[in-house]
């Protein structure tokens, strides 16, 4: 191989030391400490999620939401910098990026459900419409919150099943213990009964319930009176409702109901309820009976 040539290639090579060379490791650099700085500032921020944050429900949603940042942002500084090191290294971009649009095309239609799934995942973590522990009705299925994932909402319901539910499918939520709860009464009562008197009587009964050392933590307000709800075949239907604690609701609800009963049975309020009278028939005259 000729000198010329030799001298030429170093001479290329130093060239490009100095110039794009310094500018690959710079990009380097740049990488490495941006993910280093990513990884500190998420371990700093789920430290302080843990100091700061209520209960566990919450620090696990921000621990989430946290995460999924943290790998969009990783993502996003790998794809910058290997495209810029790339670059740097005479590689026409061009052809690989149309490589890549077409396969994320291919891959983006192939995968709609679970980028759905994933989508309304993250903005239902956001939001926080939905917590571990809460009580919901979510795509026709209702139960306890165990657990909320980026892509599913586990639910256990009443008799102990599990339902994995994908987010994508969950087009409303229905939660029964955001905050605070309600239990609603619908009593009917027969229409010989005074209304103002049995409505009395509900307000005492609830009054009474308040005052009880079991369930006076889980009551927040009196009962609410609606009043005369509406008129049916065989009953007048009063209406009210008790405010409670989140989860308390059916526990409360439950022990009116049975203090309803008692006080109604004790003072003669007619609870009526639909019933229909069988006719067993009578034998002929002269029909032989079986013995």
């Amino acid at each position: 191989m000729p000198a010329s040539y030799v001298t030429r290639f170093f001479d290329r090579s130093f060239e490009w030391a100095i110039t794009s060379g310094l500018r690959v490791l710079l990009i380097t650099a740049t990488m490495l400490v941006m993910l280093a700085l990513l990884k500190r500032g998420v371990a700093k921020l789920s430290s302080l999620y843990e100091g700061t944050l209520p209960g566990p429900a919450q620090i696990k949603r921000a621990y989430t939401l946290t995460h999924i940042v943290r790998d969009v942002a990783r993502l996003v500084i790998l794809f910058v910098g290997m495209t810029m090191i790339l670059s740097e290294g005479g590689v026409d971009l061009k052809p690989l990026l149309a490589a890549a649009g077409l396969g994320g095309l291919a891959i983006g239609f192939g995968a709609q459900s679970l980028v759905k799934d994933l989508i309304s995942g993250f903005f239902i973590l956001w939001e926080d419409s939905v917590r571990i522990g809460d009580v919901v009705e979510v795509a026709g299925v209702a139960g306890l919150v165990e657990e909320v994932e980026l892509r599913t909402i586990k639910l256990r319901d009443v008799s102990g099943n599990l339902h994995v539910v994908p987010n994508g499918v969950i087009d409303k939520v229905k939660n029964l213990t955001k905050d605070y709860s309600y239990y609603v009464f619908d009593i009917g009562v027969a229409f010989r009964e005074n209304v103002d008197e049995v409505m009395g009587v509900l307000q005492k009964i609830a009054e009474d319930l308040r005052r009880d050392s079991r369930f006076a933590d889980d009551i927040l307000q009196p009962l609410e009176m609606l009043g005369v709800d509406q008129f049916k075949d065989s009953a007048v239907m009063i209406k009210c409702r008790i405010k409670t604690e989140p989860h308390k609701q059916w526990r409360v609800g439950r022990e009116m109901n049975r203090r309803i009963r008692n006080t109604f049975d004790a003072k003669g309020i007619a609870i009526p309820f639909p019933y229909q009278p069988s006719y067993w028939g009578e034998p002929k005259k002269g029909t032989p009976q079986p013995t």
